[in-house]
């Protein structure tokens, strides 16, 4: 028999019983939709959560006072209040691998305008923080150096406190009322969007980080939440984490045993727990789907060992004029393959459909990759094999004299 034969043999036997092969291709169709679907949302998902992690700022690395562990207790990034803007200004002039540094001061607020009121965070800054963030104004301008000086009144404001503000207006040149004082808004930020973590980037005010000190919190020190950092590269990032350690140290005179006073965090680090928590998810979901794969498997085998059951006496007649059992083994292998194939393939339209129907009904990032499909292809089809096999094996150890006794 040839090679063609068999195929035609195995697809006539397929087609004699459509119903049960639908059925028994029925696991695999769904096992592999379900697997197809989980994967896109999941990569589209990672994909997203990059980008929108990489629109946080350039190269950026990120200062926290207070350590981790420090003298065996441990108490996490900002439980101390020992950063200062001189701190962010000595790493500036002393590190060469550092493009730009700006302090930060946070703040919440009620802010006015007119009838309208929002309440928002205030963030104070330097102007650096535009390139630091690789943030653009839409309309008017950033504050200047003076106004950093002099702590001026004056602010940037995100795209949605304009819009709840404002409602239409331009908002450059007006007068909004943060905690009740006056400040003059200079521009409006360009849309952001929504961080990794939710939080939308939009929803902010930026003013000068002396303003909100003095003004807003009413403090004198210089003593700032965070110093944010904008490196060169991010190609020496360990280098330059090494040299900012050994600057702040130095300057909070700290002795060789004492741990460190700040915790320094780069988003290389946030970018890989983010990752790692939706792998995992995606991963657990891909398992779960994954079942029904096997079901699947199964469910083939177990049709395959009732074909060869009632084909006992086809098998037996063929063997006894002359077909060869390495030919019965390949035909049962060939109808497990289609029926698995033919189901993977189906089980792909269907997955990606239900990716796309997902992306368009709930808004959804889907991201469906060539990789992804051919690996579901072949595998669909090993599962064909893997289970397969057996009843093909089954049915080419057939006696001939025995098969054709078989009523």
């Amino acid at each position: 028999m040839t090679g063609l034969i068999t195929i035609r043999l195995a697809l006539r036997a397929l087609i004699r019983n459509k119903t049960r092969s639908l059925l028994t291709a029925l696991g695999i169709i769904i096992g592999i939709a379900a697997v197809i679907a989980v994967v896109a949302v999941g990569q589209g998902a990672s994909v997203t959560m990059r980008a929108q992690i990489s629109s946080m700022g350039n190269n950026l690395v990120m200062i926290f006072p207070g350590s981790q562990k420090a003298g065996g207790f441990h108490g996490g990034a900002g439980t101390q209040q020992n950063l200062t803007a001189e701190d962010g200004d000595a790493i500036l002039a002393e590190c060469p691998l550092v493009a730009a540094v700006t302090p930060i001061v946070r703040s919440g607020a009620q802010c006015v305008y007119k009838e309208n009121n929002w309440a928002t965070s205030v963030q104070g800054v330097n102007i650096q923080y535009q390139e630091i963030r690789g943030w653009d104004v839409e309309s008017g301008s950033f504050f200047t150096e003076a106004d950093v000086r002099g702590a001026a009144r004056v602010c940037v404001i995100g795209k949605t406190v304009a819009d709840q503000l404002f409602q239409g207006e331009d908002p450059v040149g007006k007068t909004l009322r943060i905690r009740n004082m006056p400040f003059r808004v200079a521009g409006v930020m360009t849309a952001k969007g929504s961080a990794a973590w939710g939080q939308d980037q939009d929803d902010t005010i930026i003013a000068p980080w002396t303003t909100v000190r003095r003004v807003l919190q009413n403090s004198a020190f210089n003593n700032v939440g965070q110093v944010m950092i904008s490196l060169t590269s991010m190609d020496n990032l360990e280098q330059a984490k090494r040299e900012i350690s050994e600057i702040l140290r130095q300057r909070h005179r700290l002795n060789e045993r004492a741990d460190d006073d700040f915790t320094i965090t780069d988003m290389t680090e946030v970018t890989k727990m983010i990752t790692s928590v939706s792998s995992m998810m995606t991963m657990l979901l891909t398992v779960i789907a994954s079942i029904s794969l096997l079901v699947g498997g199964i469910g083939i085998m177990n049709i395959m060992l009732v074909a060869v059951s009632e084909r006992t006496r086809e098998i037996g007649l063929r063997l006894a004029i002359g077909a060869r059992r390495r030919d019965i083994l390949m035909q049962f292998l060939v109808e497990a393959i289609t029926l698995s194939g033919t189901g993977g393939i189906i089980g792909i339209g269907l997955g990606i459909t239900a990716a796309s129907v997902l992306a368009k009904t709930y808004h959804w990032p889907v991201m469906i990759s060539p990789a992804s499909v051919l690996i579901a292809l072949v595998f669909s089809a090993g599962v064909g094999i893997f289970f397969g096999f057996y009843p093909a094996w089954r049915a080419a150890r057939l006696n001939p004299i025995d098969s054709l006794r078989r009523e």
